[in-house]
């Protein structure tokens, strides 16, 4: 691994930036550990969470969730804006694997709303699942 000469922000592996428009990377492109943060939901699962990190993981309430049932809960962000993308997926705290689906249903300046869905048909599941998100900001 090379040393990062280009200060820019994140953390790459042997980057190469060509000009103000591009920045390319043979091998990883991401976020430092600085810029990473957890949360956990403290009462159920739609209960909104603070992380004013770039990324980070979220643990939802370990709390019932009913079979073919969605709850949305806000992520409250100060970093987001109205034109950033938040990409989220599930990464932890599942018994039994394709259980959730998880998104991003709106975003707006400071807050996203992500919705957690128990894809099965009946099973009430009682999980602390871990989301992870990064956020790709858009100036």
């Amino acid at each position: 691994m090379t040393t990062n000469t280009k200060p820019i922000g994140v953390a790459y592996e042997d980057q190469n930036i060509i000009g103000p428009d591009f920045i390319l990377s043979d091998s990883q492109l991401g976020y430092t550990a600085t810029a990473q943060g957890t949360v956990t939901q403290l009462t159920d699962k739609s209960t909104a969470v603070t992380l004013n990190k770039s990324a980070g993981r979220i643990t939802t309430a370990n709390v019932a969730l009913a079979g073919s049932t969605n709850v949305s809960f806000t992520l409250n962000n100060s970093l987001i804006s109205a034109n950033d993308v938040l990409i989220v997926t599930l990464s932890g705290g599942i018994a039994t694997a394709g259980t959730y689906n998880c998104w991003v249903n709106s975003l707006s300046a400071g807050s996203a709303s992500i919705t957690l869905r128990n894809i099965t048909t009946s099973t009430s599941l009682t999980e602390a699942v871990i989301i992870n998100f990064a956020l790709i900001h858009c100036v």
